[in-house]
């Protein structure tokens, strides 16, 4: 978290107020954020220089700044966001660019695990986990072959396979259990055992719950926001994540949750079989994430179409 619809957000609405801006100073809080180059080369490339574009790639941003680019990963509890100066600091910011027109980008990272890497024409500094990234689940390239041809002669869980970035690209743990659940396939089935229907189907719900989460302007339930500060919408629509022990919005049976490559899953035992010979680890359901003991929605979530 957060996972592509998330950065996604985050891309869109941090767009209008970036681009065309230049970086009139750098401020670095927490030097370890900056992963490629050093902070003094960080600051010196990046001062003067003028956002043209902001793309996505997985859960990465890419800022382009002429012919440099300064890739983004917020990791667990990375916010990047904008913000007027004289708005106070939180205990949790690393990062500061100050904007020509007076604005500032921030980067707050509660847990330090996101940061930023500055590559130059040449590609030095590329993180290699974008080197090797799958195809864009939204995108033309991300077929029901090649969905097939990624799952093919895999033995482990079809969850642990959608998880791979290598195979699919933004992907995580909350919308790769509302695919699986979509697709009424259980998520510890061997990812090689899907038949060509369960394939194309699970391809199908794969797009629908991005498409959703996308327009929902993704999923808020405990640190994440928009670049503007904002919240996502998705939460109260999502069918199985964060939901144990609550009934199924298809078939009323109780949601449980397990470990499924050694995340937590959640599943309807009815709608999504436990395969045969399968052992589950039990995971206990903890309080709802926005201090709920019990999170249910006012009206259950319409089933993904």
């Amino acid at each position: 978290m957060p996972e592509l619809p998330e950065v996604e957000t985050v891309r869109r609405t941090l767009y209008p107020h970036v681009v065309g801006r230049e970086i009139r100073r750098v401020e670095i809080l927490t030097p370890r954020q900056i992963y490629y180059p050093d902070p003094d080369t960080f600051k010196a490339e990046l001062e003067g220089a003028r956002f043209t574009d902001i793309e996505r790639r997985g859960k990465y941003l890419l800022f382009r700044l002429g012919p440099a680019l300064l890739v983004a990963h917020l990791r667990m509890s990375g916010h990047l966001y904008i913000s007027a100066p004289e708005r106070p600091r939180e205990k949790h910011l690393h990062v500061v660019f100050h904007l020509d027109d007076g604005s500032e980008l921030r980067y707050a990272d509660q847990r330090k695990f996101g940061g930023f890497h500055l590559v130059g024409p040449d590609g030095r500094g590329l993180p290699p986990g974008l080197m090797h990234l799958g195809p864009e689940p939204l995108s033309d390239e991300f077929t029901v072959e090649r969905l097939a041809a990624a799952l093919s002669g895999r033995r482990t869980p079809v969850k642990a396979a959608l998880l791979n970035q290598e195979l699919v690209a933004g992907l995580g743990n909350i919308y790769a259990d509302e695919a699986l659940f979509c697709a009424r396939i259980h998520p510890a089935r061997p990812a090689g055992s899907l038949t060509a229907a369960e394939v194309e189907r699970l391809h199908g719900c794969i797009r629908r719950v991005l498409e959703r989460a996308v327009a929902k302007r993704g999923t808020t339930f405990s640190l994440y926001r928009d670049g503007e500060g904002n919240e996502g919408d998705m939460y109260d629509e999502l069918q199985v994540f964060d939901r144990a022990g609550q009934p199924c919005p298809v078939c009323g049976t109780p949601i449980e949750k397990v470990t499924v490559a050694q995340r937590g899953t959640h599943f309807c035992p009815r709608c999504q079989p436990v395969p045969e010979g399968v052992a589950l680890k039990p995971r206990r359901a903890r309080p709802g994430r926005r201090g709920l003991s019990v999170r249910v929605a006012a009206e259950p979530p319409e089933p993904y179409a």
